[in-house]
């Protein structure tokens, strides 16, 4: 019951930081955006995983995060010009 209410919370949050990373007024924002969609969609995979009692889900969201962090470099760089 609780981990169905926690998980709403969490697709609610990702909707929300969607939007902002659409409407993002600048690049940075809709990076910082991103990152916290990747950020967000661990935390969901975890709690799936914790929910359904399943360790697979927890290896990839650890594969996810790490995806995630070597992408906003990436992107990080792109935006300084740097690529």
């Amino acid at each position: 019951m609780m981990y169905g209410l926690a998980l709403g919370l969490v697709a609610l949050a990702t909707f929300l930081t969607l939007i902002r990373a659409l409407l993002g007024p600048t690049a940075s924002d809709r990076a910082v955006a991103l990152d916290a969609v990747t950020t967000i969609t661990t935390g969901a995979l975890l709690l799936l995983g914790i929910t359904v009692k399943r360790v697979i889900f927890l290896d990839v969201a650890l594969v996810y995060a790490v995806l995630g962090f070597i992408t906003t470099l990436a992107v990080a760089r792109f935006i300084e010009g740097g690529l």
